[in-house]
Formats: C-alpha cells, structure tokens, sequence
C-alpha cells in the first residue's frame, strides 16, 4: 500500500472514531480533529509526516471556510459593520500590537520582533471561531456581528504583519509595508465595486448551460482565483475568499453555491484541524510548563479583558462584551505562521519559539471548550448587574403602564415578529421582550412594541405587565428557558395560557407538565405546509388538502378541536371546480421560450405563481418576464383553464 494512502486512511479512521465520540459526549468537533492531530503527529505517535504539503492542503480549507462565511454577508452588511471592523477591530490589533512591541522592547529582545510577537498576539483562530458560531447559529447575534468584525480586520491587518517577519532587513520597512498596504487597497477596491456586475453576468452564463459539473469547477474557480489574487499582491489567501464569498452574496446563486462547497469545506477544514494538533510539542509542555503555562494564561487573559473593555467602551452590553471575549481570547492560525516565518529569518530562536508555538497551539485547543462552557459563566456574571438590569425593568415599565389585556411576546426574532405583525392586523396589544439590544433598536424605530430584557427574569414579565396580561406566546427554540418562564407564569398567574414554540415534540411533555396551555412543534408544521403544497402540485384539490391538514391539526391540537370545522365543511360536489397548482416544464421548442409574460396574455386564464431556473429560487415574474428553456412554470387555477394555459405555453 502507498505510504500517503496508508496515513490518509489512519487519519479518516482516527477522525471518524475520535468525532463520533465528541459528538456523544457533545464536545465540539473540532475537538476531536486536534486531538487526532496531536496523537498522529511527529510528536507523539508519528503515524503521519508533517509535510509542507499537508500544511498547503489544510490551508485550503480555511479557504472555503472563508468563502462560505462570506456567503453570509454582503456589502451592505460590511458597511452596516463598519463599526466592529474598523472602530473595534483597528482598536482591537492597534493596542494588542502596541502592547507586544512595548514588552518585548523591555525585555531586550528588540522592536521587530516585538511587531510580529505583538501581532501573532493580535490574531485570533478565523476557522475555529467562525465555524463555532455558524454550528451554534450565532453569526447574527450582537456579539457574532462583533466578532466577524474584529476577525475580518485581522485578515486585513495580516498583510502589516508578515512582512516584519519575512524581512531580514529592516531599513526599508516603513516603504515595503506603505507599498503593500497600498496594493491590498487597490485590489479589494476593485473586487468590491467593480466586480459584482460581471461576476453576475458570469454566473448566470455558466449556469444556463445546465450542467452540474460545470457549476461547480466555476465554483471553484472563482473561489481559488480571487484568493490566489489576493494573496499575490500580499493579503491572506482567506480574505480573497471572503471577498468572493460575499461577491456571490449579491447574487441569486449563493444557495447553490453554498451547497456546492460545503464537501470540500468540511473535508479540508478537518485536515486543517489536525495539522494545527500535530504541531503541539508535548514534551515542550512537559520539559517548560511553568513557562508554557505562563504564555498561555497571561496573554488569553489580557487578551480577553481588553476585548471586554473595548467592547463596553463601543456600548455593548456587559453580557456581549463577555461573549465576545471568549470568542476571541485564543491565538489564531495566522499567529502559527508569523511564528514560523520569524523562526526561519532568524528573528526568534528556537528555544523561546517552542514554549510560544505550545502555548498558542494549547490556547487553540483549548478554545471550544471555553467558548462551549463560557455561556454559562456569562450569565452568572451577568445575573447580578444590578444597575442595568432596574434600568431595564424600568424601560419594561413605562412601555406597559397603560397597557390592559394584552399578550406578552417572549423572543423578537422572526417568528416573534410574524406573530406581533398578525396581532395589529387584529388590533390585539402586545409588548414583546428580546434581549438583542440592536434588534430592539431597529424595531423601535419602525414603531414595535419592543424593549430589551430577559424573559426567562421573573421581574421582567411583571414590569411587562405579567398581572393584567391576556396571553404568553414564547417564540425562541429553548426549552430550558421556556421550563423557566413557564415557572414564574405558573407561580403568578396559573390561569394565564401561554402557547410555546419548539423544534419538535421531543420535549412535549416535559412543557406541557411545566404549564405550558399548547406547545407548537416547527417540525409539525413545517411538514403539513410541505406536504399541503406537494399534494397541491400533485393536482389533488384544495379542499381535500385543506380537510387533512384539519384533521392531522384537530388530533394533534387540542385548542383547534371544533375551530376548524365549518371552515372547508362545504364540499363542492365536483371537486375539479377547486383550484390547483400545476407546473409546465418548457422544452427547448415550446412555444413560450423567448417570449413575455405580458405577450402570452395567461393571465387571462390562470396565475402564474413562480418560474424557477436552475439553481435559482421560485421568482414570481412579472409582464416583461422573459421565459428560457427549461423554465418550470407553476400555475395556479382550475383544470379546464390550466389545460388551455398549458398548451399556450407549449404550443402557442
């Protein structure tokens, strides 16, 4: 057997084993990808060489991490970050770096070297942190907008940073930093504001031709060539793909995209993991670990704090500063490759090197585990800021005084909002609680009835008027929090009825036994609406769809039982006289192809309810609407007219 397949197949076998164990002890995976590094690697078992081209081929899945995080953001979203970017971030880096070069400048070991120490301290692990708050689904909270921030800034700052560490001569520093600084302007400059059109235009031709394969070679192209691009002109290969990512944001084609990447992502992001375990030395641990130990607490700790401090001083709240800080406190894997970059030009030897390659790479692995562990800790620290928190029952107050009989929305998100929205339909009051201070700021603005507070705090559902109120609606997935709302509901008001949101019946009972008056699965309902449209598709009339899902509802919902009925009762004897849903695929040769909406004139006949291409989403056309081969256009009305409408697609 070839020696490379022998160690990818020992490092599949290990990261399968060792994953599979994380996952049922709930540790992150990472987790477990360091820890197969560290057991395979030179310095423990020696089962797999570390090669310079393993190194190469981790790196590329930062790469496509970068890309797909990118995804999640769009230029309007980075100037909306500006903030967190370049007020925090700059802050962030700026004193870190000033703070190295300072300590190291006392210690006699020079300014250069205490630039890059300083900014290696600086940095924090883009690929464990980002992939963090994307599996806890944290990137679009206040304190995950922070940290992308700071995280972006960092890649951009990397470019200042490696060039002191690649440099033997320091004489023409400042020029050779001004003339990069310069370059990486001009490039992102010209990917951000004049790329987006032909990158559109680009995408939309390659995906007309229909092939799968094609897609996702351009795919690949596009992501390896702008991180290649920016790292010639000397910016991380990560930023590139970053700024991809959030090109292909702009477009109709970033679902598929994303799904497109995410194989090679999760492969080559695991690879990455395990190289940055095989880079710990455990007998430098072992033989320096008072030194080791020392490099490790000081750093993570002040590193933490300035966050924290930096973080109220730009007005986050006590509990997002926290949180940002432990997202933040570790080294990073850039940190990794200026220490190696300063060993090899001589600007750092050996013998401090190791105890500093050990402390951060012990900082990194140990970085889920305080980031999962850290939420804890938060709110107890949290729990007895007192000021804020009568601040906050007195805004809660105010909000409420005058109101009666009204319905007390715990969580604000998107389903807290659809629900407000169809409670002023009904004129219904309400007072909703979310603890996102600038989701509160932005609904207060548009007129909501919003203020910031924590639902789950006894003396927050009072000030919200917990004593005159007519309903709870509990909006948010959590049913820790739940159990705890639905404690003080019971203990104040236990005739009060209070609906609850959840994932699925999976904590059914243990709601229900907590007082909870109905408990709404998402599941459920997303299922009924899925199989409500697909039997619609599949031409059975409306009424008998609409008689199921009662029925499904009247055995699952106690509340429902007797509300539906009368609704659908009335039966048409035909039942082809109900409107249906029914999808034309266009040919190559079929009549509609090249023409309008507006010249077909279907809306004589039906609705046309969607158009859906190839790895777009359902849009819903308009009169100058120009149909393409291939097309799946979905009509809506009765048989007799769909017929028609479909031949005049068809057949003119």
């Amino acid at each position: 057997m070839p020696q490379t397949l022998q160690w990818i197949l020992l490092l599949l076998a290990a990261a399968v084993v060792v994953v599979v164990v994380c996952r049922l002890i709930r540790l992150p995976p990472i987790l477990g990808y360091l820890l197969v590094g560290m057991a395979m690697g030179p310095h423990a078992l020696a089962l797999v060489p570390d090669t310079a081209a393993t190194h190469d081929l981790a790196e590329f899945g930062i790469v496509f991490l970068m890309y797909s995080i990118g995804l999640e953001f769009s230029l309007p979203q980075l100037r909306a970050m500006r903030r967190a970017v370049f007020g925090f971030g700059l802050a962030q880096v700026a004193i870190t770096t000033a703070g190295g070069v300072i300590a190291l400048q006392l210690a006699g070991y020079g300014w250069q070297l205490g630039l890059t120490l300083g900014g290696a301290l600086a940095m924090s692990s883009t690929a464990i942190v980002s992939k963090m708050l994307a599996e806890r689904m944290e990137l679009g909270t206040p304190h995950g907008r922070d940290v992308m921030g700071i995280l972006l800034f960092q890649d951009l700052a990397v470019v200042a940073f490696l060039i002191p560490a690649l440099a033997r001569e320091t004489d023409d520093l400042a020029s050779t930093l001004l003339i990069a600084i310069a370059k990486a302007v001009a490039v992102l400059l010209v990917v951000l504001f004049l790329a987006q059109k032909p990158m559109r235009a680009w995408f939309q031709l390659v995906a007309r031709q229909r092939s799968s394969e094609l897609f996702i070679l351009n795919v690949l192209l596009v992501t390896l060539g702008l991180a290649a691009l920016t790292s010639a002109v000397g910016l991380s290969l990560t930023l590139g793909a970053f700024v991809a990512g959030m090109l292909i944001a702009e477009t109709e084609f970033r679902y598929q995209v994303e799904e497109d990447i995410r194989p090679f992502r999760d492969v080559l992001l695991g690879l990455f993991f395990v190289i940055v375990g095989m880079a710990l030395d455990l007998h430098v641990v072992a033989a320096h670990p008072f030194t080791v130990l020392l490099l490790l607490i000081v750093p993570v700790v002040a590193k933490l704090l300035l966050i924290v401090l930096l973080a109220r001083a730009f007005g986050a709240p006590l509990a997002t500063a926290l949180r940002t800080g432990f997202y933040l406190a570790q080294a990073g894997e850039f940190a990794l490759v200026m220490l190696t970059l300063a060993v090899g030009n001589g600007l750092i030897g050996r013998d401090l090197a190791q105890p500093v390659l050990a402390a951060m790479v012990v900082s990194m692995l140990s970085a889920p585990l305080l980031i999962q562990f850290a939420e804890p800790l938060v709110r107890k620290l949290t729990s007895n800021d007192w000021l804020a928190r009568a601040q906050q029952l007195t805004q809660i107050a105010a909000k409420t005084m005058a109101r009666q009989d009204h319905v007390i929305i715990c969580g604000y998100g998107r389903s807290g909002q659809n629900l407000a929205r169809l409670l002023e339909r009904e004129d219904i009051p309400y007072i909703a609680l979310d603890e996102d201070p600038f989701r509160v700021r932005e609904a207060a603005v548009d007129g909501g009835s919003v203020v910031y507070g924590d639902a789950s705090r006894r003396e927050a559902l009072v000030s919200a008027g917990l004593a005159t109120a007519r309903a709870v609606a509990i909006t948010f997935a959590d049913t820790r929090t739940a159990v705890k709302i639905l404690h003080h509901v019971q203990a104040a008001r236990p005739e009060l009825p209070v609906i609850v949101r959840t994932v699925d019946d999976s904590e059914l009972k243990s709601l229900i036994d907590a007082g909870a008056t109905e408990v709404v699965p998402e599941v459920l309902e997303g299922s009924l609406m899925l199989a409500s449209h697909l039997l619609l598709l599949l031409g059975v009339p409306l009424n008998r769809v609409l008689r199921s899902i009662r029925s499904i509802r009247e055995e699952r919902y106690s509340l429902f039982r007797g509300f539906f009925h009368g609704v659908t009762d009335t039966i048409d004897a035909e039942e082809n006289l109900q409107p249906r849903l029914h999808t034309v695929m266009l040919p190559e040769r079929a009549y509609a192809v090249g023409r309008t909406l507006g010249e077909l004139r279907l809306a004589e006949l039906v609705e046309v309810t969607g158009v859906r291409r190839r790895a777009t989403r359902s849009q819903t056309p308009g009169p100058d609407w120009t149909f393409e081969a291939g097309d799946a256009v979905v009509l809506l009305g009765k048989p007799a007219p769909l017929a028609a409408a479909e031949s005049r697609l068809l057949d003119g």
